[in-house]
């Protein structure tokens, strides 16, 4: 019997067992996914058995992840929804889908964690915010769900009405950075910089730029105020960044991912 399963091996589903697998033994895990050859693909490179079905998976595990989109919930809810048992913890990734929601479809005395993991997981660096009512858990199981998602990299408790907030925060957010890197490292391809140096460059800017807010404590604001000379080539390029709307773009698709998430 395995501890934790996986339903889905996509990309959050992926770096989620591939993450566990540096901290946990693989006999304690184990993941089902609807293409064989993709399963046996992962089984190959972490050594961690694989189920024939969701059911027997549900079957087998305490801890039962649904890391499926949203719009294959159905057939999977259909699949455990005779299986799972109030010892079971089911922890659901899937955006727009409550925890009211999945109590209604696998019964209400089944335990629920709503999660929203990010794809820098892929590499130990996620952010995920995790909602459930912990009166529900022993300690014993609260540790577990907070080892799960530390394999990732950070996580925080929230308040499940804020998962929306949390997709737009980190959930989709990690797009719009990629498309900054892009875009800064075109910006310096145009005067003559090799696109490869550009990227790391740039890369690694933002990499360092984040650790600073993360490890220094300092406001966002006092950080980049201290890169920006009186009448410097800083203040120049953040002028010129205000003046073509970088704020209010990022309120924009913010409102943009906070609605559809909803």
């Amino acid at each position: 019997m395995a501890k934790i399963g996986f339903i889905g091996m996509g990309n959050m589903g992926g770096a989620m067992l591939k993450g566990l697998s540096k901290i946990v033994d693989t006999a304690d895990l184990m993941f089902a996914d609807a293409n064989t050859e993709n399963a046996k693909k992962v089984f190959h490179e972490t050594g961690v058995m694989f189920a024939d079905s969701n059911a027997e998976l549900a079957s087998k595990c305490k801890y039962i992840v649904l890391a499926v989109k949203p719009v294959i919930y159905p057939k999977v809810l259909k699949n455990i929804q005779d299986i799972v048992k109030p010892g079971n913890v089911v922890i659901s990734i899937a955006p727009g889908i409550s925890i009211e929601q999945l109590k209604l479809r696998l019964g209400a005395d089944i335990r629920i964690v709503r999660a929203m993991p990010n794809t820098p997981a892929l590499v130990g660096e996620g952010m995920t915010g995790i909602a459930y009512d912990e009166k529900d858990f022993s300690e014993e199981e609260i540790a577990d769900i907070e080892m799960i998602f530390s394999s990732l990299g950070r996580f925080m408790k929230v308040d499940e009405h804020l998962i929306p907030v949390v997709t737009a925060a980190s959930g989709s957010s990690p797009a719009y950075v990629y498309m900054f890197i892009e875009a800064m490292a075109d910006s310096v391809v145009r005067y003559g910089m090799p696109r490869n140096q550009a990227y790391e460059f740039v890369a690694q800017t933002v990499l360092g730029s984040a650790k600073m807010v993360l490890e220094t404590g300092e406001h966002p604001g006092r950080l980049k105020d201290n890169v920006c000379s009186p009448g410097g080539t800083t203040i120049a390029g953040v002028a010129a960044l205000e003046q073509n709307g970088f704020r209010s773009s990022i309120f924009a698709a913010t409102e943009a991912c906070y609605n559809k998430a909803k």
